[in-house]
């Protein structure tokens, strides 16, 4: 793998990981929910759960999709259905304030974080792209490396995400405006759909 290759991928993981995507709302809404300490879990899912998928799909899992188209329309339905039901459960989350039960909300746990990258439309187009654009040779050095990449630039980025949102509970002093904010963050989970209905 040239340098130039290293650096190309290094471009494409920090700017598809570090702008807005599903991951990074949940985060968001994570931090400001639950601060960054206890998302801690949900970041490190995040980056197993990416470095996984691009292992996996580069050693082949691609060339199903090639061979049964169905199978990624499958898998576009379960975003789908998935993503839907993340947005209900943020827009629905009492807030850790409210009075009521609020042992009950939970950031993901690090095995949820990372199963999610595997009906995550994202994490998919970074998994595809880096397979075929970036690795055609598709070599197992080649893949670790590009995989390695992503995982050192999803963690602080990831991590920033979180501390976005845990820096806005400083404005989300009573439970009517952390409603206003999981809600809002749902609405925006939910508009990370549109790539997957528009193509």
């Amino acid at each position: 793998m040239t340098p130039e290759i290293v650096l190309a991928i290094f471009a494409f993981a920090f700017v598809m990981t570090g702008t807005p995507g599903p991951n990074n709302v949940m985060l968001m809404a994570s931090g400001a929910n639950f601060g960054l300490r206890r998302t801690l879990p949900h970041i490190a899912g995040i980056a197993f759960g990416v470095v996984s998928l691009i292992l996996i799909v580069g050693l082949g899992l691609s060339q199903l999709f090639d061979a049964y188209p169905a199978a990624f329309d499958v898998l576009k339905i379960a975003a789908l259905v998935y993503l839907l039901y993340l947005a209900w459960k943020i827009g629905a989350a009492k807030p850790p304030s409210a009075d009521g039960p609020a042992a009950e909300a939970r950031p993901l746990t690090a095995l949820q974080a990372a199963a999610f990258q595997w009906v995550n439309p994202k994490a998919w187009a970074m998994a595809l792209t880096v397979s075929t654009a970036y690795l055609p040779d598709r070599t197992l050095p080649s893949l670790m490396v590009a995989a390695a990449i992503f995982g050192l630039v999803c963690l602080p980025l990831t991590a920033i995400w979180t501390t976005l949102g845990q820096q806005m509970r400083r404005f989300l002093t009573n439970a009517r405006r952390q409603r206003v904010f999981n809600v809002t963050m749902a609405l925006l989970l939910v508009a990370t759909l549109y790539p997957i209905l528009t193509h």
